[in-house]
């Protein structure tokens, strides 16, 4: 009788052209391929192998066999994913990890999008910067990253990270006065957040000819902005940042030609698995 083992066995066979090739690929033992090979000749009646040498040369009756044991697996094969893919969106938990703006902006929308088309998945969220986001998602602790690039600097990830970039967010100067520029804070006390944070901070101000005065340092976009409100400093804050908490009584300028590229992290070889496309998709789609 034949299986679905034994015709993989002997496909593996016919594309390794070796035993021992196609017991690696399969991860078996080389005798469980031999074994598997003379229960197939069995069953079938007919000599399927012949040995040459140190090797195996499939008979006209085995190559016929193996190429449809080939379309028959592979047959399997894609049922078994296109099952699974159906059956991961249907349930299932993805992990994903992000900053605090981006958590209190993007993510609900794209949050109440999958919640639509998939009920049965679940979505389970971190506040995280981008560089430990990137390292939980390196050790397989999350499933999706979303980081942010500074203009000309790099997060530093690895091969196996993809990037799929998903907005380009505006830097702006906020100040307690209206219409304001970076020229007139030459030397104002500035309050600085992370130390990739006050890289930005140091590069756009040496691009207006200065060096910022760092005197204070919180990376919570509420503190930040009620520093600013009791003239403690002025300081810079993303868009999304602004559109998860304004304060009515400070001023946003934007800095023409300053943003951040927000991308969504994933790692290793392509394609995503089905329920993490589903949650990439509806984060592309949030206007």
């Amino acid at each position: 009788m034949l299986t679905l083992v034994h015709l993989k066995v002997l496909a593996a066979v016919a594309r390794h052209g070796s035993v021992t090739e196609a017991a690696k690929q399969l991860h078996y033992s080389q005798p469980s391929v031999s074994h598997h090979l003379s229960r197939l000749e069995a069953a079938t009646g007919v000599k399927l192998l012949q040995r040459i040498g140190r090797g195996v040369r499939l008979t006209p009756e085995g190559r016929l066999l193996a190429d449809r044991a080939a379309e028959i697996v592979g047959r399997v094969d894609a049922a078994a994913i296109e099952l699974a893919a159906q059956a991961g969106l249907r349930s299932g938990r993805i992990r994903l990890a992000a900053n605090a703006s981006t958590l209190c902006t993007i993510v609900p929308e794209a949050t109440t999008a999958l919640a639509r088309r998939h009920p049965g998945l679940e979505l389970s969220l971190y506040d995280r910067h981008p560089v430990e986001a990137l390292t939980m998602l390196r050790h397989g602790e999350i499933d999706i990253a979303l980081v942010f690039r500074h203009a000309g600097t790099e997060l530093g990830e690895d091969e196996g990270v993809r990037l799929v970039h998903l907005r380009d967010d505006p830097v702006h100067l906020i100040s307690r006065r209206p219409d304001d520029s970076l020229a007139n804070h030459r030397d104002s006390a500035w309050i600085g957040g992370c130390e990739r944070c006050r890289e930005e901070l140091a590069a756009v101000c040496h691009q207006a000819g200065f060096t910022p005065r760092i005197a204070s340092h919180s990376d919570d976009m509420v503190v930040v902005q009620a520093l600013v409100a009791a003239g403690a400093g002025v300081t810079m804050l993303p868009g999304l940042a602004l559109r998860a908490h304004r304060r009515p009584d400070v001023h946003a300028t934007e800095l023409t030609g300053f943003h951040r590229r927000i991308y969504a992290a994933t790692y290793g070889d392509p394609p995503d698995p089905p329920a993490v496309a589903a949650v990439l998709a509806a984060l592309a789609e949030v206007p």
